[in-house]
């Protein structure tokens, strides 16, 4: 399997594609000529949570976007001021409840762009691999899915506890949903801003009155929740390869057990007839 070294801001390296060795670093600026459709403008949304430390790596490999957004979970440490320093054109978005499926709910609702990213703040998605994720929407892709079991992908985080789970879960949804999903439980992934309506997320209601404070899809399980939903709403879905880094600073928040049920609680509920109006209306609504 490739490896990827680890590239601090003022190195360089290769970029691994779906389609090339290397990947242009800025998404174009202007049209191409000869091409008849506009470039379409690219939202990058950032769950972060005391963070602070890594956000310097994470903003020095974003390419040229339109728009990036932080939706901070309440960090304790200096998340926002760091970013704000390193980016004066961010926009800064508080989450209303708890975990990352409800930062990434609140940072689709305030996205802008007509394709919308979702990375990690902690330096284990490569933001270099955006180009690849926008060019497989831009050929025809409604949903593009980030895979480290696909092509030129790996990790360089992932346990035999976790690979062996996740290989489990993704044959089990590959067999109730009729997916062909390589990699389930992978949060790199990008959209189309008009199919947000299928996802059918919740960014406005307040925190319950429970132990955790939070709703269904407020945790990691956001990631198995959307790639479900797109394929129940029947949207044309690409595996992109992506190589998985380790965490850069401090202590990741997954536990391979608990958030391991809450995926498996996931399919079980959202096992149900496909959501082929929800598809369709974001199709439309794209026209």
């Amino acid at each position: 399997m490739p490896t990827a070294n680890r590239v601090l801001p003022d190195e360089t390296g290769d970029v691994m594609s779906l389609t090339a060795t290397d990947i242009e670093i800025k998404i174009p600026a202007t049209t191409p000529e000869g091409d008849a459709e506009p470039r379409p403008r690219v939202s990058v949304i950032v769950p972060a949570l005391n963070e602070a430390r890594n956000l310097p790596h994470v903003f020095a490999r974003l390419p040229e976007v339109d728009e990036i957004l932080l939706v901070d979970g309440g960090s304790t440490d200096d998340t926002v001021a760091v970013a704000r320093r390193l980016r004066p054109d961010i926009r800064v978005v508080v989450q209303n409840r708890k975990g990352k499926g409800n930062a990434l709910a609140c940072g689709f609702a305030e996205a802008t762009g007509d394709i919308i990213v979702m990375i990690d703040a902690d330096g284990s998605t490569d933001p270099l691999e955006i180009p690849s994720f926008v060019e497989a929407l831009r050929d025809g892709a409604d949903f593009a899915k980030g895979s480290r079991f696909q092509g030129t992908g790996g990790s360089a985080d992932i346990t035999r506890l976790r690979r062996a789970g996740n290989k489990c879960l993704s044959t089990l949804v590959n067999v109730l949903f009729g997916t062909r999903y390589s990699d389930l439980c992978y949060g790199y992934n990008a959209f189309w801003a008009h199919c947000l309506d299928v996802f059918d997320l919740d960014s406005t209601s307040p925190a319950p009155d429970n132990t955790d404070g939070r709703l269904w899809g407020d945790g990691f399980e956001i990631e198995t929740l959307l790639n479900l939903r797109a394929a129940q709403a029947g949207l044309a879905i690409v595996e992109v390869a992506s190589f998985e880094h380790s965490r850069i600073h401090g202590v990741s928040n997954l536990n391979a057990f608990t958030d391991g049920m809450r995926v498996l609680r996931t399919i079980a509920r959202e096992w149900r007839p496909k959501r082929s109006k929800a598809g369709r209306r974001a199709k439309e609504m794209a026209q």
